[in-house]
């Protein structure tokens, strides 16, 4: 029989039980079935092709097996390998993921998260950085608050401080320790592509590789700190604008990996090398920069891992009591667009 024509009156008539009965089973009721009358009207829907009505078991339910994923740009490997991890742990316990892209948009991810909170989704996860505009910081948190109300559950892989587990990767830490490590090979005089000034993540990474350049004794010309978008065209263009301006930097720091890919893009064009002409590092160990050559120092960030541990986090219905904070730290790995700085 064709499953879009089989009824649920069908499946009960089958199975020999009432209709409230063969919907109190398709649909998840929380009231008891025996487990004989349980089996037939599985076995019957199965037999006929029955495709059970979502929205049905969503009322049944009070919640629906939706979890919602909310990134800032698919685009970037950051998120889609956080993105993977997170799907992973939703697929393992038979649940449907639904993705958003939101833009960096604090307002966009309290649109798409009432809408989650329509369908009476289970949990969602956010990823991305927050803003230091804390008026849509604020606008963001009540949306969330109002999801959890319903019985909903909320973690991100960000800053702390939204009502919601969290996932911290710790920028500050990470950054300081890259700095500490250029310095051991020998530069002292650095470039930085800061990305977005009003971007949480980005500003938490210029300030701990400026503070263990100060805690070294060394002083960072401003005119070496380039903002720009945090994408791998702001990294280009970045780059092209301080090599315009001129700089005597022999290390260039882009705090995301996307971004130091357009820089060495950009010298590249230029006509310079990485790194006899200048060293690049940047953030965050994205998968594409195995295609990368020369390959890129970076801060490695377990990004498959963070997204399993934020949907076990959402996903943790017995957790009740604070919101939880897992830091993340950082590793430097060496590569070969780093080398001690040439005589010039």
């Amino acid at each position: 029989m064709d499953s879009g024509y089989v009824t649920l009156e069908q499946v009960a008539e089958h199975a020999g039980v009432s209709l409230a009965t063969a919907s109190r089973v398709i649909n998840g009721s929380t009231r008891q079935v025996s487990q004989r009358l349980r089996d037939r009207v599985t076995a019957s829907a199965q037999e006929l092709g029955y495709l059970a009505n979502a929205s049905a078991q969503t009322l049944a339910r009070n919640s629906s097996s939706l979890v919602g994923l909310l990134v800032h740009d698919i685009a970037d490997p950051y998120f889609s390998s956080i993105a993977a991890g997170v799907t992973r742990c939703a697929e393992e316990q038979g649940l449907v993921l639904v993705l958003g892209s939101t833009g960096r948009s604090a307002q966009k991810e309290g649109r798409v998260l009432a809408a989650l909170r329509s369908h009476r989704a289970k949990a969602v996860i956010l990823v991305g950085s927050r803003s230091t505009d804390e008026e849509s910081n604020a606008r963001l948190a009540r949306e969330i608050e109002a999801f959890r109300r319903q019985g909903g559950r909320v973690a991100c892989v960000s800053q702390p401080g939204l009502p919601a587990d969290t996932v911290s990767p710790d920028n500050a830490s990470g950054a300081a320790a890259l700095a500490r490590h250029l310095m051991g090979l020998g530069h002292r005089r650095f470039a930085i592509l800061a990305g977005p000034s009003d971007l949480r993540t980005a500003r938490e990474r210029l300030d701990g590789f400026h503070g263990a350049l100060s805690a070294a004794g060394l002083e960072l010309d401003h005119n070496n700190v380039m903002h720009g978008a945090f994408t791998r065209d702001g990294g280009y263009e970045s780059t092209r604008r301080l090599m315009t301006l001129g700089t005597d930097a022999t290390c260039m720091f882009a705090v995301n990996d996307v971004m130091a890919t357009g820089a060495m893009a950009a010298l590249r064009d230029l006509g310079m090398k990485v790194p006899e002409d200048l060293s690049v590092a940047g953030f965050d160990d994205i998968p594409t920069l195995r295609d990368l050559t020369p390959a890129l120092t970076t801060v490695r960030l377990p990004l498959e891992e963070m997204g399993e541990q934020a949907a076990g986090l959402a996903l943790d219905a017995d957790h009740e009591g604070d919101f939880r904070v897992v830091t993340v730290p950082g590793e430097v790995v060496a590569r070969e667009s780093t080398a001690p700085p040439t005589v010039r």
